[in-house]
């Protein structure tokens, strides 16, 4: 019993290297940029990385992506100047694509509208607008000498708090156990196509049972979550100030509350709603697998986000 026990223990262990192997051969396993929080308390990801971002269990989505000097993925290096035409797009994976080769990113698409223009791309997965607002406010010297800054806003969740504080959830994902992890190939893959949700479903329902005994009464008991939601976005906006003349946010109208953007008209915020334009498309606006934008529907974003500049004037 014990040789069989020992036998089952080595085969085991040698079928657990074999994929290894497999998952590194086939670079099913994704490359994770690692992140940091910088002196101006802004979570990006650490300057100077470069990988393959890789989604789907048969590696539907394979795309490079390499992280600048400024802690963004993108091709170019962000250096404004008041002698050059440039623009900010500001948000969270959408705007980050690593679902895209980032030398054919949406900014990148942007400049090959707009000659002459330089698009610097400050996309980060998960990032909200209590994220977007306090980056812009942290580098205010930089922004300050770009022409125009495009913030993406999804009503559903981006207006969830009123002010910014660092997201220690997800900055625990570089503690040195997670780093360790994610050494092995095998165990990214697995993790990336769901076999281990069952397991990190358990330890979930067990926390939220638990903070269902104690937790407070919900604040959208009290109030409507389209009010909550709006009420955030002005108190953000009063803390970090928005430059209504240069920054525009960019939105899904179809998925947005009335009440919000009806507050956007009467104050005299700018928006730019893409909805209408993906819904019209003939060709699919998003991946397979993912409702992130694929290269068609990247394509219609950059077009809808020159055709905004082209008619606006020259901010100094």
């Amino acid at each position: 019993m014990r040789r069989l026990f020992l036998k089952l223990l080595g085969y085991g262990f040698l079928m657990l290297v074999a994929l290894e192997l497999l998952v590194r051969l086939f670079y099913l396993g994704k490359d994770t940029p690692i992140r940091i929080v910088d002196e101006n308390g802004v979570e990006k990801w650490r300057p100077i990385q470069n990988g393959f971002s890789v989604t789907g269990n048969r590696r539907q989505n394979f795309s490079a992506y390499h992280i600048n000097n400024s802690g963004f993925n993108s091709y170019r290096e962000y250096l404004p100047t008041k002698d050059k035409i440039e623009i900010a797009l500001v948000g969270d994976s959408f705007i980050e694509g690593f679902h895209q080769n980032y030398y054919s990113s949406t900014g990148r698409k942007i400049e090959r509208k707009l000659p002459g223009v330089e698009v610097y791309e400050y996309g980060y997965a998960g990032y909200d607008m209590a994220d977007q607002l306090h980056l812009i406010h942290a580098y205010k010297k930089k922004f300050d000498l770009i022409d125009h800054v495009v913030i993406g806003v999804k009503f559903s969740n981006d207006l969830r708090r009123s002010e910014y504080q660092i997201s220690q959830e997800r900055i625990r994902l570089e503690n040195p156990r997670n780093r360790l992890l994610k050494k092995s190939k095998l165990l990214v893959y697995t993790k990336s196509i769901g076999l281990l949700d069952p397991v990190s479903r358990m330890g979930s329902d067990v926390i939220n049972l638990l903070k269902q005994k104690t937790a407070p009464l919900a604040v959208n008991t009290i109030k409507s979550k389209d009010s909550l939601y709006l009420n955030n976005f002005e108190m953000l906006v009063q803390k970090y100030g928005f430059d209504k003349d240069r920054f525009v946010l960019l939105l899904d109208k179809d998925k947005t509350s009335s009440l919000f953007t009806d507050y956007l008209e009467v104050n005299n915020f700018n928006y730019i709603d893409f909805s209408k334009t993906l819904k019209e498309s003939k060709k699919p606006t998003t991946l397979i697998y993912d409702m992130h934008w694929n290269n068609h529907g990247r394509n219609l974003i950059a077009e809808i986000i020159a055709e905004y500049i082209k008619g606006r004037p020259e901010v100094r």
